[in-house]
């Protein structure tokens, strides 16, 4: 039976977590049968351990201290949150340099709509809403949020930096070899089925365990097509495919992620978990519920953190490490 390795946190002891300023001193040793109680980190397995404390060396490109915010640009009249918001180029121009301006690390930008039920847009239609953004995106730190290589090379020329793609490389053959043959970092997003499919009924026999076996198995693809290990993020995918027992457990045991070996990535905000545990709040009024899934993964250790409200995540952010006893 397979043994997992939840890093428990503390404050200036035991070994380094992925080479950042948190550290852990013991660890929950889990296996589909349930908690075998904690070991101290240094009985942690070697393979474990060294995935644990190695540096994430892709994140000293950023000059910025982490967790890195990124802005979510949504050019779609249908997206969950912002949907038709910005749907003139101009409007999504000027948010992203707002967000630029406020603290965003990367701008994310996607002309697809990945909500629960969407249907897949064309490629064209998909090239057609991006292209008169590049001019005005040129010289900000912009990550292209597709799960088609034609996109994620019509992008990249343009200058984005990350390819984010949900479906972790999974939906288009030629993805895995594009982005191995650009050498740009590239997110793998954990989901289950298809945004059309993907909250009908989703499951899962351990939510946790089941999400991190399959990051592991999508990290290792891409590295089997010419993808280096230190181009890679991983992201669980609250909401895609997960219902609320789901992304809970994913949120409780989110520094068990950080077993994969790469920095982590948390996309959380205005989520509809926050309106089931909060009370049928509408997207509008979820910034506090957002906010204090962001501070949680902050706390985790994740290291970047996709958000819609820039300011006010940067601001907690500033507020949070500056009170807490790890950063000080």
């Amino acid at each position: 039976m397979r043994r997992y390795y939840r890093p428990i946190l503390s404050e200036g002891e035991g070994l380094p977590l992925a080479g950042g300023p948190f550290s852990f001193a013991r660890a929950e040793v889990l296996t589909r049968a349930g908690s075998e109680g904690l070991v101290d980190a240094a009985d942690v397995p070697d393979d474990w351990r060294e995935r644990l404390t190695r540096p994430r060396p892709l994140l000293a490109r950023f000059d910025q201290p982490l967790p890195l915010v990124m802005g979510i640009i949504n050019i779609t009249p249908d997206s969950f949150s912002d949907g038709g918001r910005h749907d003139a180029p101009e409007a999504a121009i000027a948010a992203a340099l707002a967000m630029h301006k406020a603290g965003a690390a990367l701008i994310d930008v996607g002309a697809e709509s990945t909500r629960p039920g969407a249907p897949e847009l064309a490629v064209a239609d998909e090239l057609a809403r991006l292209a008169p953004l590049w001019r005005g995106l040129a010289g900000l730190p912009v990550s292209i949020d597709t799960r088609k290589s034609p996109v994620m090379a019509a992008a990249l020329d343009e200058g984005a930096m990350i390819v984010n793609d949900v479906s972790a490389l999974g939906h288009d053959p030629a993805a895995v070899a594009l982005v191995a043959q650009r050498g740009c970092p590239v997110i793998l997003m954990h989901h289950q089925g298809t945004p059309e499919t993907m909250q009908i009924a989703p499951h899962y026999d351990n939510a946790l365990l089941d999400v991190f076996d399959w990051l592991e198995g999508r990290i290792a693809a891409a590295m089997a097509g010419g993808i280096a290990p230190d181009a890679i993020i991983a992201d669980p995918g609250i909401g895609f495919g997960k219902g609320l027992a789901h992304n809970l457990a994913l949120l409780k045991g989110l520094t068990l992620l950080h077993g994969l070996g790469v920095p982590i990535l948390l996309g959380a905000s205005r989520k509809s978990l926050i309106s089931k545990l909060a009370g049928d709040v509408p997207v509008e009024q979820r910034l506090p519920g957002s906010l204090a899934l962001a501070l949680a993964g902050a706390d985790a250790g994740v290291q970047l953190l996709r958000v819609h409200d820039v300011p006010e995540t940067v601001q907690a952010l500033t507020l949070w490490r500056a009170c807490h006893p790890a950063l000080a």
